[in-house]
């Protein structure tokens, strides 16, 4: 099987092209297609993972349907964007529908709210970097004498910004979110992003896996709903580490693209390099599994 990297279609037009998936506009809604596509690093590696997009599609596709919708403590009812993931019913060029199939999303137009929405169980990644230069995590004061990996007590909701592409997210402090988001808005946001994080993590750890961390995207429809858009709880949006692989105190494999990251800092990769590295099959085949076997554990 080769990797589907671009996605062109007859008469429909493509909107953007992001870091893996293809945006177009159809009739009063839009196609997400997720591509094969590898990123590492904010640059877009010339190699793909092939069966990555249908995998990357088919996990969100889950969340969706096992999710929602949920209910804040307000009253507010949130869902998703999905209206259909079917191929053979959104009026596609027939030619198209078998690379299409198992990797497109018709969803709903949105109003983007331009924050990344992260909620964060475990201390890593930035996270632990940052706590062990000054005890915060985006600027929140943390517990002394945590070990890396270490549950926090309760989930943390870190935010950033959503950058173009191109550019990088930056993180931003609960404070500065709320100068940049309105309420009631800023605070449904962050009760949505830590009740879904903590739904799924619950469900996932029946499962054998640990959501150590995961972001969120949200919306607003046309009937002025708020949403969350985009995909969710993928291993390319969240950190899923196996549990019977998991320490306190070191740092923890995930079911997700660390070899390509691993073999990037192996060959000296240079991040400011717009132009990525052909990545060599083993790397690939392994990328391919870790992606498969977390998909398997989730939904089996």
């Amino acid at each position: 099987m080769s990797a589907i990297t671009r996605t062109e279609l007859d008469g429909i037009k493509k909107i953007s092209s992001g870091k893996v998936r293809e945006l177009f506009d159809h009739n009063d809604s839009l196609l997400f297609v997720a591509t094969d596509r590898i990123s590492a690093f904010d640059v877009i590696l010339s190699s793909g993972i092939p069966g990555k997009g249908k995998l990357l599609t088919q996990i969100s596709k889950f969340w969706f349907d096992k999710l929602f919708p949920i209910t804040l403590s307000d009253g507010t009812q949130v869902n998703h964007h999905l209206i259909e993931s079917d191929v053979e019913k959104m009026q596609l060029p027939a030619q198209s529908i078998d690379s299409l199939r198992d990797r497109t999303l018709q969803v709903k137009k949105c109003e983007i709210v331009k924050i990344e929405a992260i909620v964060r169980g475990y201390i890593t990644g930035s996270a632990w970097s940052e706590y062990k230069k000054s005890g915060t995590v985006n600027g929140q004061a943390i517990r002394e004498g945590m070990s890396e990996s270490e549950k926090f007590d309760e989930p943390l909701f870190t935010p950033s910004t959503k950058a173009d592409m191109g550019e990088h997210d930056e993180n931003i402090s609960v404070e500065e979110y709320k100068k940049r988001v309105p309420e009631p808005l800023a605070s449904q946001i962050q009760e949505a992003a830590i009740k879904i994080y903590k739904l799924a993590s619950e469900y996932a750890a029946t499962k054998g896996i640990i959501i150590a961390d995961t972001k969120l995207e949200f919306g607003i429809d046309s009937d002025k709903n708020l949403v969350v858009v985009d995909e969710i709880l993928t291993p390319d949006s969240s950190r899923f580490w196996p549990v019977d692989g998991y320490t306190v105190g070191k740092s923890v494999d995930s079911f997700d693209k660390q070899f390509v990251r691993d073999w990037l800092k192996s060959v000296g990769f240079d991040k400011n390099n717009p132009v990525g590295p052909v990545i060599p099959d083993d790397i690939i085949v392994k990328t391919a599994e870790k992606y498969n076997q977390g998909y398997n554990l989730l939904t089996n």
